[in-house]
Order: C-alpha cells, then structure tokens, then sequence
C-alpha cells in the first residue's frame, strides 16, 4: 500500500492549475473595489494588476522548475541532492507546492525507515487550516499507514473511518486499513462489509481490489459480481 514519491506525480500535476485560479481570486479582492473611483484608478489597478501577475508567475515558476528538478534528482537516484529544493518549497506561500514539498519530504522519511520523521511531516500537512482538504486526508492516511503497525486498532478506525466510505478519493487505502483493523478489533462483519465494496468498485486499484476480492471471500462474504446482474443494471 506504500505510496512512493514517483508514484505521487498525477497528484502534483493540479499544482499549476490551483496557483492559477488562486491568483485570479487574489486580483480579484485586491483590485476590484478599486472601480468605483473611475477610469484612472481602473487603468492604474490594471496596470498594477498585469505588473502583479507577471511577478507572481516569475515566482510561481521558479518554483516549478525547483519541483520538477527535485523529482529529476529523485529519479536519478540523488535525493541528498532533492532534499534542499523541497526544504525551500516547504516553506513556500503556494498551498500547492508547499503541500507537494511536505508530501514528498514525508515520503522520502518512510524510505528511509525513519518513521517518527515521516510522521511528523505527515501531521503538519494534515493539520494545516490553509490547505486544501484533499492534500490533508491524503497526508492522515500516509500517516496512518506509516504508523499502521504501533496504533491501536480503534485509533485507526477513528481515525480513517470516514474516508473509508465508496466514493471517497482515498477509498482504497483507507478502506483497507480500517478493515484490517475491525478483523484485529474481532469484527468480521464490519470487515467484510468494507472488504466487499472495495471489491466491487472500479475506481480502487486493481491491487487493492484484488486482495479484497480475497478476504472478503474467507470472511464468506460474497464480493464477486454476477456478470448477468451486471448487464441487467446497466439496461
């Protein structure tokens, strides 16, 4: 289930595009009341506006290239070499970068088997107000895992057990570790309820889905579709 820094990499491409609608609404609240004193305000906020703009995307990037030539030295096998760019970029006033610095960061610490480090870096995304709520569930169920082995089967489902619903972005991960943790807390319907579902939905990995399909079998809960119902639902 581990999630290593390649595999991150579709979860980063949004970057770009949240800086961008971040900057339109920034333009927006800094510049918009300013049309009601008349034209000449109106062309001096444009005015200031453009020039605004121009020096927020030199700086949104530079930081770009920063995080793209941290993923190259990661992939290059230098990731002394990483470590530096994603220092900076975590303290970057982009959500988006500095959430993808964190991430990675984190990431990084679970490879090196330096759990208490990862988990740290997990935390501080996950409690951070001005993220955006996907990058913190993302960052409570990596940390979850990272420390899926020392917690309590309880803390866990506590902890997870509300991502652990179809339809969630991070259903599979999530699913899985809450259901293995009602199996250690004695509830095999619980279990089994989640396994099934996990099963039977398209969206969680094929890996995941697989090894449901498994022990959702050997709690005798049934998590293979009839192909017939199947057709059926679809008429």
């Amino acid at each position: 289930m581990a999630i290593k820094p390649a595999d991150n990499e579709s979860f980063y491409r949004e970057v770009d595009e949240e800086l961008r609608r971040e900057k339109m609404q920034s333009l927006w609240q800094r510049y918009g009341k300013l049309a009601i004193l008349g034209l000449v305000l109106v062309l001096a906020a444009i005015a200031g506006a453009i020039w605004w703009k121009n020096q927020q995307e030199v700086q949104a990037g530079k930081q770009g290239q920063e995080l793209l030539g941290a993923f190259d030295d990661i992939a290059a096998g230098k990731k002394k070499a990483a470590q530096p760019r994603f220092d900076a970029l975590a303290k970057s006033d982009s959500e988006g970068y500095r959430a993808a610095a964190l991430l990675t960061k984190a990431d990084l610490a679970v490879e090196a088997n330096d759990v208490k480090g990862a988990a740290a870096l997990f935390q501080q995304v996950a409690n951070d107000p001005k993220l955006d709520q996907n990058y913190r569930d993302l960052a409570l169920v990596r940390l979850t895992h990272a420390q899926f082995d020392t917690l309590a089967p309880q803390a866990v489902v506590d902890r997870l057990k509300g991502l652990a619903v179809a339809g969630n972005p991070w259903f599979g991960s999530a699913g899985e570790m809450v259901a293995l943790s009602y199996l250690k807390l004695n509830k095999p319907n619980e279990a089994g309820k989640i396994f099934a579902a996990l099963a039977k939905d398209k969206k969680v990995p094929d890996s995941v889905r697989s090894r449901a399909t498994q022990m959702a079998g050997s709690l005798g809960v049934d998590a293979v579709e009839d192909p017939a119902a199947a057709q059926e639902k679809k008429q």
